[in-house]
């Protein structure tokens, strides 16, 4: 029968499959590393009184509630403003967005096309006006953000100093303008104050590249010298991908903060979440071929992206450098590589296929016989069965089967139980390393949003698997916050 047939394959899929997993998490165990390193370093920049020329891009659609403040925070920096032009694309806006930005001193296109509306597409328009009427390298770097967006007053400054040290790609401190306006906001909030401890601040110590997120970030215009060419659903990861994959470094830098406001409709969060997951699949699908190959072949001579030497020095110095350079290369191909494989696709194939199916019809023929009903290797069914340890008994056959699979949702659920609990600690892990920057709120909502923030992985969790098989569009979030940069600035965030 086939169930006979489909159970007898349990027991070598088990172990094969068990393999897999046991490897690939010890190939991603030098995230610990990077978490350590992100508690006690950063990469610091020297403060310079060089200054560079930038032109600040901003894509908005229907943005006529946030934008003004975010040009606002613009004008009050304490950089040079006549080194810095501000760029407005209002995108199929039927609002006043372009005449806001057009009156607060933005150059302002407006482009209409519904067919093309992804923020990839709007950012391309752009920078073809920008060539066509200023010439890309008018400009030595440039800043995007998003509408939402609220500069520190010192930012353009700060970011200079990475610019000025000789970084092509930088990313900054992302911080929320609305943090505590409910657990939803919240989640956002803690995760990119996480990806700063666990992602940006070790990688840019270590001269890696961490990935770009979307807004808050400073590029050469070495970047787009034949143009913007990502286009996709997450033009973000698109760029993250492809500039790692040509052997830039892409850094961080802790003292540049902006804000930005965080989705409070769980309706909208999903959207956005699966959008960003149909584009982390298209980014890994486009640029995963190439990193891999960096990664076994690599570079051993790549241009030194440091000092603009292009040439290859045949000296010893030169010959170790570019050694060093190849490594480096190599590594961050890897580790870009696995932020962009959905190994959470992996493994919920895994489950459903071996620790579900397999598993159920192979009870067909051999029954339930003393079955922990706490079993799993979870850490929180194992605290369990010391307690107590129920055990099930069952006749071979379809009930057995039916029940099997229930068991397997219910081992699942205690899996997820106990992923769930060990992650509310890294919430608490950043209410207490953050605190200088995080705005103040009563001791209650901190301890309901560490219950809530594992929530964000668990939505990520399913909506990569969604994002396979659902058609997703691109479609604005909207911003309503009236905060601006001075009542931040008045709530003594460091």
């Amino acid at each position: 029968m086939i169930f006979d047939t489909i159970g007898d394959w349990y027991n070598v899929s088990h172990d094969f499959c068990g393999v897999i997993v046991s490897v690939l998490g010890a190939v991603a165990a030098y995230n610990i590393v990077y978490l350590l390193i992100g508690v006690f370093f950063t990469r610091k920049f020297k403060h310079t009184e060089s200054r560079h020329k930038y032109a600040i891009l901003i894509a908005a659609r229907n943005e006529e509630c946030v934008i003004g403040n975010l040009l606002d925070s613009i004008k009050k920096q304490d950089y040079p403003a006549e080194l810095v032009t501000v760029f407005v694309v209002a995108d199929n806006c039927t609002d006043t967005t372009a005449k806001i930005a057009g009156d607060s001193g933005a150059v302002c296109y407006e482009r209409f096309d519904k067919e093309h509306c992804t923020k990839g597409y709007a950012l391309q328009f752009l920078f073809e006006n920008i060539k066509k009427d200023y010439g890309i390298t008018s400009f030595e770097g440039y800043f995007i953000f998003d509408a939402d967006n609220l500069l520190k007053t010192d930012y353009i400054s700060r970011m200079n100093d990475a610019f000025d040290s000789g970084m092509k790609i930088t990313t900054s401190y992302r911080n929320s303008k609305n943090f505590d306006d409910n657990w939803i906001s919240s989640i956002y909030a803690l995760h990119w104050l996480r990806s700063i401890r666990l992602r940006h601040r070790a990688r840019s110590v270590l001269r890696l590249a961490t990935n770009i997120q979307g807004t808050g970030f400073l590029f050469s215009n070495e970047i787009v010298k034949d143009g913007w060419k990502y286009t996709s659903l997450t033009e973000d990861r698109a760029l993250t991908a492809d500039a790692v994959a040509q052997g830039y470094q892409i850094s961080y830098n802790d003292e540049a903060m902006f804000y930005d406001e965080q989705p409070v409709s769980l309706k909208i969060a999903l959207r956005q979440r699966l959008r960003w997951s149909r584009g982390h699949i298209l980014a890994f699908v486009e640029t995963g071929p190439k990193l891999f190959i960096n990664i076994i072949f690599g570079k051993l001579f790549l241009k030194n992206r440091w000092n603009g030497k292009t040439k290859k020095d045949k000296t010893l110095k030169g010959f170790i450098y570019g050694f060093v350079e190849s490594v480096r290369h190599r590594f961050a191909s890897f580790d870009t590589l696995m932020q962009l494989t959905p190994f959470n696709v992996l493994y919920i194939f895994i489950w459903i296929t071996v620790d579900m199916l397999i598993f159920s019809c192979g009870l067909y023929k051999a029954g339930i016989d003393g079955l922990s009903f706490f079993g799993g290797n979870a850490y929180i069914a194992a605290g369990i069965r010391f307690l107590f340890d129920p055990k099930l008994f069952l006749q071979p056959g379809i009930g057995s089967v039916f029940t099997g699979l229930a068991l397997a949702v219910w081992f699942r659920l205690l899996y997820l139980a106990g992923i769930y609990l060990k992650n509310i600690w890294y919430a608490v892990y950043i209410f207490i390393i953050e605190r200088k920057n995080i705005k103040p709120m009563p001791l209650t909502k901190k301890i309901l949003y560490c219950f809530t923030w594992p929530m964000f992985d668990f939505i990520g969790r399913y909506t990569t698997c969604a994002a396979i098989f659902i058609k997703v569009g691109w479609k604005p979030i909207p911003h309503t916050s009236k905060v601006t940069i001075d009542d931040l600035s008045g709530e003594g965030i460091k």
